[in-house]
This record gives structure tokens, C-alpha cells and sequence, in this order.
């Protein structure tokens, strides 16, 4: 249990920390610029950025807490009969929670894929709007803000090249090019099927004026709901729309890149073999660490009755530094590439790692309690678990940007952690 707290903390605190020191880049606009580096060790003005992703695996992260509370429960109210069920209740909880977690993590994908592809085409009407709005000199509102159809009329006139009557596809995809997105990169084929979807109502796979006068109404007054009617002082006209492209613009930037990863991604010959071995080389690895665990329980309480050393910091400390090696390696490494793409994967990795700690590696302790009719006893560790979790799980969740000021909360926790647990076992004797 003792491995289990302190691998949390360290996760959370010492790497958390040095992946944001390493990984800094200049801020510019409350967004880290990828590869950037000319303002040293600023405190405000340097920092990481990640996607909105990143966000959420640090909301997972927190929820995943949760068995922790429910186990402890009975020690809060100081109820001795019922520690048994809340263990019990806690495992439920906890599997639940991993079997959960694993689905999502088979899903993620595919949802940051739909999400994405609705950014853009999001993206794809601000940029037509913004466009229809220069062409039409800032007067494509009336002067109550609502949408000026006659304009509107007029710019279909202006869009219709052949003069029919209607818009064709490759009228649309014309309109589309001209525009020259070049902030964001995507399917113009694709884009010019979702504008016909929202005009095209009688499915004659034309966009008559009628619609499309309804459907750049209903575009704007989308927008204003979004973006909000603010009236420019000198030119009289509304700016929500230029604020709507901003915000489309953030929002796709927060999905982060539809690549995978930075790297080259080279033909797998024989992919079952790799995912066969992959499997194979997992289940070889966990009987290895079964093997070793007793061993390495009695190495720990023999190496802490040698050294006078309390056998809990040395769980606590010396074996997280050990086990947390290759995360806190791989971590460091991706951080130094500074990039948004690989800050996230970076942070992704180690909110991860937290969450399998919190109902993995608590469901199997969970197990082993429950099922041998042991006394669950680990008060200070878990109250260091819910600490640095919540407080990281809260503190990652609610941003996408942390400047290099943020590395010292991590840091303070690390040794208020080790304090907290010290004043509560051997002062007050919790454990």
C-alpha cells in the first residue's frame, strides 16, 4: 500500500513537475507555442500547453478516487462492522471502474474523430460567414443585429456563376477554396456535403436561394448565441461573427491533431503475430512481478530492519523511484520534444498511470483483503492518495495551459505528502 501512495505521489508531483520545467515553450495568447523557447525560465510567460483530452484523463484521474473514499468510510465514522462490506463495495466499485475506463480508452478515438470532424465543419461556417461579411461591407446584419436577407440575396447572386437559379457543388466548392482556410487543414469535398446537408432541405442536391437565405440565417443566429452580439464602437457593425471564427479556431486547436503520434509510422508486416506477442510478453510480465512480490516484501522489511530505515519510506521513496523509472524516463523525453502533441501524450501517460494505480492495482489489494478477511487499515496513505489526487486531478482538469509556476505546486506537495504521512503514523499513529 505503501508503493501504491508512493507511486501516486511521485507520478503527480517530482515528474509532473519536471515535465513542465522541461517542456516549457514561450506563451503566447494563454497558448504555449510549440518549439518556442526565447523567454528562459519566465514564470508566467513560459509553459506546456495540452488538448482538451488531456483534461478529461485528469477528470478520470480524480473520479477514479472514488473506491478509496468508500473504503475509508468506516474508519471516518468509526464503525468497526461494517469494514468488511465496505470493502467489498469498494471492489465492486473499483472493477467497475476499470472495466469502464478500458472501454473508454477502446472508444476514445473514435469520439476524438467525431468531435474533431464537428470542429471543423464548425470552423468551415465561421469561415463562410466571416467571408460573406467582408463581401457584403459589414452589412450583412440590419441595425438591430438580425440577418440582413436582402444582402444575403445578393451574395447568392454573387456565389451563383451561372446564374440558374441555384448553387451546385462545385459552385459551393469554389466558395469553399476561395476562401483559403489556412489555419486549419481538411477535406474540402467533405465540408462542401455537410454545407449541402444544413441548406439542402428538399434533397434535390442543389441549394436554392430560399435556403440558402434560411440556412445562413440560422448560421448567424447560431453564432450570435455563441459568439455573443458585440457591437464594434467606430464601424457600428457586430463583430460576434469574427469572435465565432476565434472560438471555432480554439476549440480545434484544444482537440488536438488528428496524427497519432510524431513519429513515422512504418508498415506492421503481420500484425496478429505483434499483438500475440504484445499479449504474450504482458502476461509473462505479470507473473514475473507475482513471483516477486513476496520476496520483495520480506527484501523491504529485511533492508528496513538493517538500516533502522521505517519500512514505509522506503516503500514510500526508494521503490516508486525504482518502479516509476521508465514512466518518469519516457515522460521526460517526450517533454523535451516541446510540442503541444507531445505534452499532452506526456501528461495523458502519467494521469493514466495514476488512474490503473487508483483501480487496478486497488482492485487486486482490494481482492487479497477481502478475500483473506484482513483489517483494512491504510488511513494516512489514502488521505495522501485523495489529496494529491483531487488537488492535481482539479487543478489539470479545469486547464490546458500551465505556465512554469505551476511546477511548484507539484513540487510542495511532494514533501507535504512524506510530512503528512510521518505526523500521521508515527505521531498519531493512523496506520
Amino acid at each position: 500500500m505503501g508503493l501504491l501512495a508512493g507511486s501516486t505521489v511521485m507520478l503527480l508531483t517530482v515528474i509532473w513537475g519536471s515535465c513542465v520545467v522541461v517542456g516549457r515553450c514561450d506563451i503566447r495568447d494563454s497558448v504555449a507555442v510549440d518549439g518556442t523557447i526565447t523567454k528562459g525560465f519566465h514564470l508566467t510567460e513560459t509553459g506546456v500547453s495540452t488538448d482538451i483530452w488531456t483534461c478529461y484523463a485528469a477528470s478520470i484521474m480524480a473520479i477514479s478516487v472514488i473506491p478509496f473514499v468508500v473504503v475509508q468510510l468506516p474508519q471516518v465514522l468509526n464503525s468497526t462492522s461494517g469494514r468488511h462490506l465496505a470493502v467489498l463495495i469498494a471492489l465492486i466499485i473499483s472493477v467497475s471502474m476499470l472495466v469502464s475506463y478500458c472501454v473508454y480508452q477502446v472508444f476514445q478515438p473514435w469520439i476524438q474523430r467525431r468531435r474533431l470532424a464537428f470542429a471543423k465543419h464548425k470552423h468551415v461556417i465561421s469561415g463562410i460567414l466571416r467571408h460573406l461579411k467582408k463581401q457584403a461591407f459589414g452589412k450583412l446584419l440590419t441595425e438591430d443585429g438580425e440577418p440582413n436577407t436582402e444582402i444575403i440575396r445578393k451574395l447568392f447572386e454573387t456565389i451563383d456563376e451561372n446564374r440558374d437559379g441555384h448553387l451546385s457543388p462545385s459552385e459551393l466548392k469554389a466558395l469553399i477554396i476561395g476562401i483559403r482556410f489556412e489555419e486549419i487543414d481538411f477535406d474540402k469535398d467533405d465540408a462542401v456535403l455537410k454545407v449541402m446537408a444544413d441548406f439542402d432541405t428538399s434533397l434535390d442536391s442543389y441549394i436554392q436561394e430560399e435556403e440558402f437565405v434560411k440556412g445562413i440565417t440560422k448560421w448567424i443566429n447560431e453564432a450570435k448565441q455563441t459568439g455573443g452580439a458585440y457591437l464594434e464602437p467606430n464601424a457600428g457593425t457586430f463583430k460576434f461573427i469574427d469572435q465565432f471564427h476565434q472560438q471555432t479556431k480554439r476549440e480545434h486547436a484544444l482537440l488536438g491533431s488528428e496524427e497519432q503520434s510524431d513519429e513515422v509510422v512504418e508498415h506492421v508486416e503481420n500484425p496478429r503475430w505483434i499483438s500475440f506477442k504484445a499479449v504474450l510478453m504482458l502476461l509473462v510480465g505479470t507473473l514475473i512481478a507475482a513471483a516477486f512480490a513476496d520476496p520483495l516484501v520480506d527484501a523491504v522489511d529485511n533492508f528496513s530492519t538493517a538500516t533502522s530505515i521505517p519500512s514505509f519510506f522506503i516503500s514510500f521513496i526508494a521503490l516508486p523511484l525504482a518502479t516509476n523509472s521508465s514512466e518518469a524516463v519516457s515522460a521526460i523525453i517526450f517533454a523535451t520534444r516541446k510540442k503541444q502533441r507531445t505534452a499532452s501524450l506526456t501528461f495523458s501517460e502519467l494521469y493514466g498511470a495514476v488512474t490503473m494505480n487508483n483501480v487496478l492495482c486497488l482492485s487486486v489489494f482490494l481482492a487479497l483483503v477481502y478475500v483473506r478477511g484482513l483489517t483494512w487499515d491504510f488511513s494516512s496513505e489514502v488521505l495522501v492518495i485523495l489529496i494529491v489526487c483531487i488537488v492535481m486531478g482539479a487543478f489539470a482538469s479545469f486547464r490546458t495551459t500551465f505556465p512554469l509556476w505551476t511546477c511548484s505546486i507539484a513540487y510542495i506537495l511532494y514533501p507535504f505528502s512524506l510530512a503528512l504521512v510521518y505526523v500521521l503514523d508515527y505521531v498519531f499513529g493512523w496506520s
